[in-house]
């Protein structure tokens, strides 16, 4: 029964993570928005005024359809139609309306239509939909979910190189299907939601972004600073980082090791699990009973686990039962892989937005994520690069000016995990920080990715609402 315990602990971790990142999907279905209108043009919007229950509150909202260009240097480009939701604030008089970019690339920006919920006192709520997963085009692409469950070894050569085929094969179905691939950069869906603003009426907007959305409302300070009155950035993703770093993955890996040994109960165990993992990794059995164990699958679903405080215990129990001859949980994590890691992403979305910002064709995108010293290294950087190397997605990259780091005037509270894998926080505060002019980094202490606003829900909540209304953040409950 011990064993059954820990597999199905360590399996309802996984699921609860991936539902955690693909949240709020039924609000997104029950929504209907208008056709747009029959004469387009960039920026043509239309609406319609709806209720909507905001936990055991209604609302007013209005469900729009923003017709924009697919490719804007382009006057012969196609329409594209993009779904925008407004939630009216409560207030008669409401401050400036707070426009929000989730996390990703390659997942819809109205998953979660109730995540602002303690602002709409005060403020307006907008998500405009991505391009490339909302809307009327969108860049599944299937080919990818299929060959990245792997060949053989999942970070093999000869699995990388079917990856790389697939991505070549996608774009060209894409290609011939109408779809412009120039189009769909971060650059793209800035110009959509000023767009949006306009055409909802406002003056300034306010910011609200995680993970990957936080680079596209940096981007949107640099491009129309007249348009952004304050921003808020959690889990914050500065400029290069949509590739992970194993050094600095393996600096927190310690970190999370010493906190495992702070812990009573976890130290009776053992009083140093880094040198447990370290040792699985560096000598990983083939299979359990019957089921194969791919390690380079189990260092994927490893680190994704890792970006959540309620799964890193339970990781790390199936690694110290792997350490004493039960390798069941190590399994698991290799079987499941190939029904969650190839559904997580719209890779087409993903694709477009991170290689053109980010893809360095002189990187080896193989040995530098995988060094010798380091136990875990960074799987998934090989997995969504390595295959990328040889112009398998074609697009152009985003202006030179918007992949480096620039000097911002936007008043800018950034939130970040003190133990965040995902998108650590020194990287805020070593490279973005001192580029804002105006502002101001808070790290929440023991806190991971998928946390930030939930470890201590009241505490980032009064931050925020007291940021966005004042310019200054209410930290009377941080400890």
């Amino acid at each position: 029964m011990k064993k059954l315990t820990l597999n199905s602990s360590l399996l309802n971790a996984f699921i609860a993570l991936i539902a955690a990142i693909l949240a709020g999907c039924s609000e997104k279905e029950a929504v209907t928005f208008p056709d747009p209108t029959p004469t387009p043009s960039d920026g043509t919007f239309v609406s319609a005024t709806a209720p909507i229950m905001i936990g055991q509150t209604e609302y007013q909202a209005d469900f729009g359809t923003l017709t924009v260009l697919e490719n804007r240097e382009k006057p012969d480009s196609r329409y594209i139609h993009l779904p925008i939701v407004r939630i009216h604030s409560s207030a008669e008089t409401p401050l400036e309306p707070i426009f929000y970019f989730s996390g990703g690339p390659g997942m819809s920006n109205l998953a979660q239509l109730d995540n602002m919920w303690y602002l709409l006192p005060e403020h307006d709520a907008v998500y405009v939909g991505f391009r490339g997963v909302d809307g009327s085009s969108i860049l599944d692409c299937p080919e990818v979910s299929e060959a990245i469950k792997g060949t053989g070894k999942l970070l093999s050569e000869d699995s990388l190189k079917n990856i790389g085929k697939a991505w070549k094969a996608a774009a060209k179905r894409l290609t011939e299907q109408g779809v412009d691939l120039d189009g769909y950069t971060m650059m793209d869906v800035i110009e959509d939601n000023e767009l949006a603003r306009k055409a909802l009426g406002y003056d300034r907007i306010n910011l609200k972004s995680g993970s990957y959305g936080t680079r596209v409302a940096y981007l949107y300070g640099l491009k129309y600073p007249n348009s952004i009155h304050r921003s808020v950035q959690s889990a914050v993703n500065p400029h290069g980082h949509f590739v992970w770093d194993p050094e600095v993955t393996d600096k927190l890996l310690h970190r999370l090791s010493e906190i495992w040994a702070e812990n009573p109960k976890m130290a009776t165990k053992t009083d140093d699990i880094y040198r447990v993992l370290k040792s699985v990794l560096d000598d990983m059995p083939e299979r359990w009973l019957f089921l194969p164990i791919d390690d380079d699958k189990v260092r994927a679903v490893t680190f994704c686990l890792l970006w959540d405080r309620g799964s890193i215990p339970k990781v790390f129990d199936a690694y110290l039962a792997a350490y004493n001859g039960d390798s069941s949980g190590l399994a698991l994590m290799s079987f499941s892989y190939n029904f969650v890691v190839p559904n997580i992403f719209n890779w087409g979305d993903l694709a477009s937005k991170a290689v053109s910002a980010d893809f360095d064709p002189t990187r080896d995108y193989v040995s530098e994520m995988k060094p010798e010293h380091l136990p875990l290294g960074a799987p998934m950087s090989t997995l969504l690069w390595a295959p990328l190397e040889e112009n398998t997605w074609p697009m152009k990259q985003i202006p030179e000016e918007y992949r480096k780091i620039q000097y911002s005037d936007i008043p800018t509270l950034l939130l970040s995990g003190s133990i965040d894998i995902g998108t650590p926080a020194e990287f805020a505060t070593d490279e973005l920080l001192p580029y804002l002019r105006n502002g101001q980094q808070i790290i929440l202490a023991e806190t991971t990715h998928f946390d930030i606003e939930w470890a201590d829900p009241e505490n980032v909540q009064r931050i925020v609402s007291s940021y966005f209304k004042t310019g200054t953040a209410d930290v009377s409950l941080n400890r």
